[in-house]
């Protein structure tokens, strides 16, 4: 026992030497950490794929990086090309907005919807017709329906995820837990839809607001809830007389949203009224 104890010892002292002695420089230790990426982003594993590309939106000036991203937006795998997207958007490189233009034509409405979120930060219009796709199941030219394309996120546990991992806004507002638990565990896109009506409330198109205040008569009070909120963030008083028999809609969550909207921009007319 006690000779196997100095042997311990000096083990455990040469790997000290290998961390943080003169082997272990900064830049052996950068070496060794883009190994670990270089391993993963090989992977036949899909998952650990998805894993090296979206820690690779942590390292925005980076263009190893930058590279990585952009090569893992052209993956076999929608998984990984969505996270690719998603790591273009937090790396904020001009060279990248070709690449998730080409995203948003993508087969896989994951990937479609990864790279819309990527853009909207900037406002980009093209972004806002994604999800005018998303909220509607229709171009604004009415070509290339996704109706077909968005029944992959009738997935529950997809659904969840890319609320978490993309940050796009499932959940369109607070409050509703259990009632959007419900959602999410059945066979409905309705919560996809609804956030793609939030997001529609900052798009200048005026086509985006007549869709919204066609969607506050969907099936879903989840659309309809969402596309009123958006209608109200909106603040265009043109869309007031749409979304008026909204305020005798059944549910509480849809007419207390259609209050609020019709207070907000019956507000806004008065003013502009009265100071044209």
């Amino acid at each position: 026992m006690k000779s196997r104890i100095p042997k311990t010892c000096a083990l455990a002292f040469l790997l000290l030497l290998a961390l943080n002695g003169n082997v272990s420089s900064a830049d052996s230790k950068r070496d060794q950490a883009w190994e670990i990426l270089q391993v993963n982003l090989k992977e036949k594993n899909v998952g650990k794929r998805v894993q090296g590309v979206r820690v690779l939106g942590l390292l925005p000036g980076d263009p190893r990086a930058l590279k990585l991203a952009e090569q893992a937006a052209t993956d076999e795998k929608p998984d990984v090309r969505a996270a690719a997207a998603a790591a273009l958007g937090q790396l904020h490189a001009k060279s990248s907005v070709a690449i998730l233009h080409k995203l948003l034509s993508d087969s896989d409405p994951s990937v479609v919807l990864a790279a819309a979120a990527a853009l909207i930060p900037s406002k980009d219009p093209e972004a806002y017709e994604a999800y005018y796709q998303f909220l509607t199941g229709e171009r604004k030219t009415g070509k290339g329906l996704i109706a077909d394309q968005m029944k992959t996120f009738k997935d529950p546990k997809k659904l969840a995820a890319f609320s978490v991992e993309q940050g796009v806004g499932f959940i369109p507002y607070a409050g509703i837990g259990y009632s959007v638990f419900e959602m999410l565990r059945g066979d409905d896109v309705s919560p996809i839809r609804a956030a793609a009506a939030k997001i529609l409330a900052n798009d200048p198109d005026p086509e985006s607001g007549q869709a919204l205040v066609k969607e506050t008569s969907d099936k879903s009070w989840l659309v309809k809830t969402a596309a009123l909120e958006a209608i109200a963030k909106r603040g265009d008083p043109q869309l007031l007389d749409g979304i008026l028999p909204a305020l005798m809609d059944e549910n509480t969550s849809v007419r207390c949203a259609a209050a609020a909207a019709v207070i907000r921009l019956s507000t806004i007319a008065d003013a502009t009224q009265k100071n044209p």
